[in-house]
């Protein structure tokens, strides 16, 4: 009676084992994390392009880097579907306007605040992105290397920033060519580094010349 009674038991286990099993088989488990390609609304809701088209929401960015480190500022970057036209980075030259000129350093949202901040200089560039800060959503001008990571996600990006009414990141030669909000070190006071979309090259640029830019933001999700 005993045999026959764990015999009962450990039937009784194994079909359990298998039911749960077969459940969780069948289950489907939405994913909700941020990618690349996502769309940032105007309400902060970051939401796959399928999900933003039946939504009715307003998109106003394209997620184009997701943040690995637990160290670093934010869960990610999206970039505005369109551009700043043409301004200076400061109305003249012969000022230091205290942003960073590491080229490795994720700190456009400082480097922005620091060029609009400055009381020696005015920054027309800086004083067109603070106008957008509507929203909730806080734009800035991209670092070098904030631009980098941009121009690496470009091709997987540009569609979704297409389908969303914005202007394409351009790869033309005559057109690629953007202000980031990194001084050049050694050379503060007179020039800042352009950034081309086009081929991810670098250069150096007096500050007084008009060029456009593509702010970004950070995800705080």
């Amino acid at each position: 009676m005993k045999r026959i009674k764990n015999k009962l038991l450990f039937l009784f286990a194994v079909t359990a084992a298998l039911l749960l099993t077969c459940c969780d088989a069948h289950k489907d488990f939405p994913d909700t994390s941020v990618k690349v390609g996502h769309i940032l609304c105007t309400d902060g809701s970051v939401l796959p392009y399928e999900t933003y088209c039946q939504s009715g929401k307003q998109a106003i960015a394209v997620v184009f880097y997701i943040n690995r480190d637990a160290d670093a500022e934010g869960t990610g970057y999206a970039v505005y579907l369109r551009d700043i036209d043409a301004e200076a980075y400061a109305d003249s030259v012969g000022t230091a306007q205290g942003t960073s000129a590491d080229l490795d350093a994720y700190d456009g949202n400082t480097n922005t605040f620091a060029m609009y901040d400055c009381s020696d200089v005015s920054s027309p560039l800086a004083m067109k992105v603070f106008d957008l800060w509507r929203y909730g959503q806080s734009a800035y001008i991209p670092s070098v290397a904030q631009m980098r990571l941009l121009y690496y996600a470009k091709d997987v990006i540009n569609p979704y920033i297409t389908l969303c009414g914005g202007t394409a990141l351009p790869s033309e030669e005559d057109d690629c060519w953007y202000w980031t909000s990194t001084e050049v070190a050694g050379q503060e006071t007179a020039k800042a580094w352009l950034y081309s979309l086009g081929s991810g090259a670098i250069q150096e640029t007096p500050k007084s010349q008009a060029h456009k830019a593509r702010p970004i933001i950070t995800l705080n999700e």
